[in-house]
């Protein structure tokens, strides 16, 4: 751990973050960069306990961080964490959309359940939250909204027809979005992730890791430290000037 985080310039100082699904994976590797930038942490997720214990590693690194347990897919949580840390705070500073889930099967064997609840927490669950902090953002004539895309939604992949669909989908968004508020002082980009080692690839044989592994040219997985690094940039003024963009982080595995 930096144990000086405090004596060097820190690039999120006092921004108002709210990250979604980030007790676990990409979402908690940026909750606690974003700490260690010296940013106020709105960790928000699905479970409890989780949420506290990713409070208490934000505390531990010197941030002020609050939690809230929120369902993307339920509009009214969302509108209610806003509303409570806009009254805490006055002021969002920074809306890391990261919250997604995978539920992966053929397009012959994919259930409408599973086509459904995918849109419903990738797609649906990221308008909501951008919808919801977008008028504050507005009022105060600033803002970053960073979208969760991923290397399959630039270029699809076997088994993943839902998942595919959403992060297309949200590369739309962030065309659309990064138009529409540019003029208001808000900037809007996605991050497109490629194999990255988290909770999601627990599920997944040794074998297919090691091919995985050796499809990307740096010869190994991402960790979620290199997604949070990105989201970290990105949110800071040094991106100032970067609006609409997919930036991959993939280690090559696309060329």
């Amino acid at each position: 751990m930096n144990t000086n985080h405090n004596s060097q310039a820190q690039r999120l100082q006092g921004k108002v973050s709210l990250i979604t699904g980030a007790a676990q994976g990409i979402g908690l590797a940026t909750a606690l960069k974003f700490a260690r930038e010296g940013a106020i942490v709105i960790v928000c997720d699905v479970k409890q306990a989780a949420v506290d214990e990713a409070v208490k590693q934000c505390q531990a690194l010197g941030a002020q961080a609050l939690g809230f347990v929120v369902d993307v897919t339920q509009r009214d949580m969302v509108d209610a964490t806003v509303k409570a840390v806009l009254d805490k705070f006055g002021r969002i500073d920074v809306l890391v959309n990261n919250a997604g889930i995978t539920q992966d099967a053929r397009l012959q064997k994919m259930t409408l359940e599973q086509f459904d609840r995918v849109i419903d927490v990738n797609l649906r669950g990221v308008f909501h939250c951008a919808q919801a902090v977008t008028e504050a953002m507005v009022a105060q004539g600033s803002g970053v909204i960073l979208n969760a895309s991923s290397v399959v939604g630039i270029y699809g992949n076997f088994g993943q027809t839902n998942y595919a669909a959403t992060k297309f989908g949200v590369i739309g968004f962030t065309k659309t979005w990064s138009r529409e508020l540019g003029p208001k002082g808000i900037r809007v980009n996605a991050v497109a992730p490629g194999f990255i080692q988290t909770p999601i690839l627990s599920t997944i044989p040794e074998k297919v890791i090691h091919e995985m592994t050796d499809r990307v040219p740096l010869k190994r997985l991402g960790q979620p430290e290199d997604i949070a690094n990105v989201y970290a940039f990105l949110a800071s003024d040094e991106a100032a000037y970067i609006n609409g963009t997919v930036i991959e982080v993939a280690g090559g595995l696309t060329l």
